[in-house]
This record gives C-alpha cells, sequence and structure tokens, in this order.
C-alpha cells in the first residue's frame, strides 16, 4: 500500500511538473518573441512565420534607443518621479494604515468606506478633475498652475495610490497583536513611540512588498503623465518615449521591443533582489513575553 501511494504521489507530482514547465513555456512566447526581434532588423513589417530564437544578434535597435535625445531626460524624470513618488506615498499610506488599523476614532469605518470606494473607480474617469484641479493651483503663477509640471504629476500620483496602498498595509497592522501596543502605553510610551518603534519595525516586509508594486506601477505609468505632462518635453518619461516610437502609420518594431526590454530591466532586477524581503509569517512570534 504504502508503495501505490509513493507511486501515486510521483505521478501526480511528475504531472504537475509538466504542466507547470508547459504553462510557463506558453506565457514566456511573447516575452521570448520580444527579446528575439529586438535583434533583428526590419521594414516596419514583423516577421513570417514568427521566430521565437533570433537569427542574428543585432544591436542596432538598442544603439538607436540610447542614442535618442530625449533618453536621458525620460529615464532620469521616469526615476525621480518613481523614487519621489513612492517615499511620500508610502509615508503617508503607513501612517493612514496604522490609524485605521489601530486606533478608534469618529465615522473610522465610514471613512474607510470611502476610500473602497474610489478603489472602484476606473483611471481614466478622474484624470478631467485631476486636470482641472491642478490647472487651479497657481502655486508659481503659471496660467496652468502645476499642470505639465512634475509636482503636479507627482501629487497626482500620490492622491490617488494612498487609498489603495492603505488598504494593503492596514490588514497587516491588523494582523498584530494588541499586546505590543498595551505594553508601551503601560510602560508610558506614546501613540508616536508605537508607530516608529514597534510596528513600523515589524511592518518592513509589508511595506517593502508594497513599495516594489509601487516601483513597478509609478515606472511604466502612462495614461496620467500624457494628459498632465505630455506637452512639456522636459517632462517626459520613458512610457511616454516608448510610446513615441510608434509610428502614425508604421512602426519599426525593433525599436519598440528594444526601448521595451531596456524600460524592463529594473523592474526585473529590483524583483531578483528583493524577492526574499517579501511578506513573512510569524514575525511576532514571543514580541511580548508572557
Amino acid at each position: 500500500m504504502k508503495q501505490g501511494k509513493k507511486a501515486t504521489f510521483y505521478i501526480g507530482q511528475a504531472l504537475l511538473w509538466i504542466f507547470l514547465l508547459g504553462a510557463l513555456f506558453v506565457f514566456s512566447i511573447p516575452f521570448l518573441f520580444m527579446i528575439s526581434n529586438s535583434f533583428e532588423e526590419f521594414s516596419y513589417v514583423l516577421p513570417y512565420p514568427p521566430r521565437i530564437f533570433p537569427s542574428k544578434f543585432n544591436f542596432d535597435a538598442y544603439k538607436y534607443v540610447l542614442e535618442l535625445d530625449l533618453f536621458g531626460t525620460a529615464v532620469r524624470n521616469s526615476i525621480i518621479n518613481t523614487i519621489v513618488t513612492v517615499v511620500i506615498a508610502v509615508f503617508i499610506s503607513t501612517l493612514s494604515a496604522y490609524g485605521f488599523a489601530k486606533i478608534e476614532f469618529p465615522g473610522r469605518d465610514k471613512i474607510f468606506a470611502i476610500y473602497l470606494f474610489t478603489l472602484m473607480m476606473p483611471g481614466f474617469l478622474n484624470i478631467i478633475p485631476q486636470f482641472l484641479v491642478l490647472k487651479g493651483i497657481k502655486i508659481f503663477g503659471g496660467e496652468t498652475g502645476l499642470v505639465g509640471t512634475r509636482a503636479g504629476l507627482i501629487l497626482i500620483y500620490v492622491a490617488t495610490n494612498v487609498c489603495g496602498h492603505t488598504f494593503f498595509l492596514r490588514n497587516f497592522f491588523r494582523s498584530l497583536p494588541e499586546s505590543l501596543s498595551e505594553s508601551v502605553l503601560l510602560d508610558g510610551g506614546s501613540r508616536s513611540t508605537i508607530f516608529f518603534k514597534i510596528m513600523l519595525p515589524l511592518s518592513k516586509p509589508a511595506i517593502g512588498t508594497m513599495s516594489i508594486f509601487a516601483i513597478q506601477g509609478f515606472w511604466e505609468e502612462y495614461f496620467t503623465a500624457k494628459v498632465l505632462v505630455g506637452a512639456n518635453e522636459s517632462m517626459i518619461t520613458f512610457p511616454l518615449l516608448l510610446q513615441r516610437l510608434n509610428g502614425q502609420h508604421a512602426t519599426r518594431w525593433e525599436w519598440v521591443f528594444a526601448a521595451s526590454l531596456l524600460a524592463l530591466i529594473p523592474i526585473v532586477i529590483l524583483f531578483i533582489i528583493f524577492q526574499k524581503k517579501m511578506v513573512v509569517g510569524g514575525l511576532t512570534s514571543g514580541a511580548v513575553k508572557g
């Protein structure tokens, strides 16, 4: 009987691995196609039949993208926008999530319900009100307000992502035992002590996980940047530059593929480096003495 169970187990594992490898291959085909054709040279027409492996390694497409006049500006703007937005959004979201999870105040549940409602609204429905609000903020005396500026773009990025980040972190803060906060309060500590000395260190895995996905989202964001800063050449981002490689009547696809792969490199490296820093359980075991 035991040998029969072992044989069944190994057969099941083998079938599972075959299925997973097959799925990996199927879902990898578009990515392999993009890599392969980034080394080719086309006259605005993709090869038929499609090539999964390159016939040669021609780096002209990468050279062309790297030598674009706006390439350095686009990369710099994307890096600055992403870093500043993630730092501000994560800090505000962490405070907000802790407040909703651990502090009782009037209307807490109703306000959080409003947060959830905003998550259900499609982003493109909000772009016109956002544009008008930014246009009305004339801090620097310009006729267009914050439209076309880095500050305006970052402000919208932060405002539209705080609710989602709060929802993500709130559940993590709620999972932390109340005894941690109570022990600090009994020792004469304040809410700020609880947050910065206890909750924040324990929530590093959750904050790190959220930050990684936030970086990916802000780095690849196109629609909002197109509307708010698309007309300002000095504020162009990498996704906007990538879109410009698509011609009105024809497209040099090797340029598009090369630029897309260059845009993916920072995100892939980020996931490789921090994949072991994702949320793990059991962080609070033994945190409070009996």
